[in-house]
């Protein structure tokens, strides 16, 4: 890493670790940092898939956040990390796992790259940690909208809200670190899927009944990953930066999603009450009953009453971050879905590509 006119640069030779590099984002961003050159070390969890790692000359390291030996292991040599790793899901068998891996393990990889003089680390925070009272479809909210902590739903947002206090804890006690908060990412390499790729992939297998009037903020994971190194380079210390898109009312998600594919998608619309009604069924005899992941999360139906509309005006005007339009993110997703086989082969034999 070097000095650029705008901070710091991603270089040659430079030793990089990317946190989670096999999933979703983190393989976005391994592709994004070797293309500046640099060497890769990417932290994959034992027995974790990383056939989105297939074809880069990438080092693998196997290790778990929860074991701070192995986390400083991986960091011991890198000049910048990208803490990408996350337990992102909106239910988990043992809710205490939200906080051994999003806080716990955020604790382990702040503690390595300040022990090893890292020049730079980069979180991957989320906007779920943001308020968004007052957010509509015209009026999105930015990096300094607090939170109400009684709309911190579930453990996801509940564990990376008190795991981003940790980073901004560590930024103010002299720790160089940047937070970039992705909104709603779709795209290449879903491969779990997401939650929020997973909503595509029931749109397009036909298995999405409706909407309700909720907004999303749509970005297509290669500019979330774009983002990131922008943040490593330019963003300042301690400060957050949303890596968003285009603001969709869930409605216009699912049209776009019709007229790119081609498919017949489910036009109904339910009112709030009646997902929060369907997630509390779901939780209570899916999750605690039966002990599997519920069909309809009670922590996505609160969300989905919420106009989830965010600006990143930040981002743009500090880092030179860009996005493409909302419908090519979501086209790119929907195109990914079926070349990887995930979508039902009766559905796909419907589709007629717009693009």
């Amino acid at each position: 890493m070097t000095d650029g006119p705008d901070g710091l640069a991603v270089a040659s030779g430079d030793r990089v670790l990317v946190t989670g590099g096999a999933g979703f984002i983190g393989s976005s961003v391994v592709r994004r940092v070797q293309a500046r050159g640099a060497h890769v070390v990417a932290l994959v969890e034992p027995g974790g898939d990383t056939a989105n790692l297939d074809g880069l000359e990438v080092e693998v390291v196997r290790g778990d956040l929860r074991d701070p030996d192995a986390v400083d292991k991986a960091v011991d040599g890198c000049r910048l990390v990208f803490h990408v790793a996350a337990l992102y899901r909106f239910w988990a068998a043992d809710p205490e796992d939200f906080y051994a891996i999003n806080v716990s393990g955020t604790r382990h990889v702040l503690d390595a790259a300040r022990r090893h003089g890292c020049e730079r680390t980069v979180y991957t925070s989320t906007v779920g940690t943001l308020g968004l009272h007052g957010a509509g479809p015209d009026d999105p909210v930015d990096e300094t909208s607090f939170a109400h902590v009684d709309h911190l739903f579930g453990g996801y947002k509940q564990s990376k809200y008190v795991a981003e206090h940790e980073v901004l804890r560590a930024a103010a006690e002299g720790l160089p670190v940047v937070l970039v908060q992705p909104t709603v990412p779709v795209g290449t390499r879903d491969r779990v899927p997401t939650p929020t790729g997973r909503t595509v992939l029931e749109i397009l297998n036909g298995r999405f009944p409706g909407y309700v009037d909720t907004t999303l903020n749509i970005v297509d994971v290669e500019d979330v990953a774009e983002g990131h190194v922008l943040a490593a380079e330019r963003g300042t210390s301690g400060h957050s930066y949303i890596l968003g898109g285009e603001n969709l009312e869930l409605r216009e998600v699912l049209a776009t999603l019709a007229e790119v594919s081609g498919l017949e998608v489910q036009s109904r619309r339910f009112p709030g009450a009646m997902a929060l009604v369907v997630g509390h069924l779901s939780g209570l005899v899916e999750g605690r009953l039966l002990g599997r992941e519920p069909t309809i999360p009670l922590e996505a139906a609160k969300m989905s009453t919420t106009h989830m509309s965010y600006t990143d005006d930040r981002a743009r005007t500090e880092l030179g971050y860009t996005s493409r339009p909302a419908r090519q993110a979501l086209a790119r997703a929907a195109h990914w879905f079926v070349e990887a086989g995930m979508v039902r082969p009766e559905r796909a034999a419907q589709i007629r590509w717009a693009d």
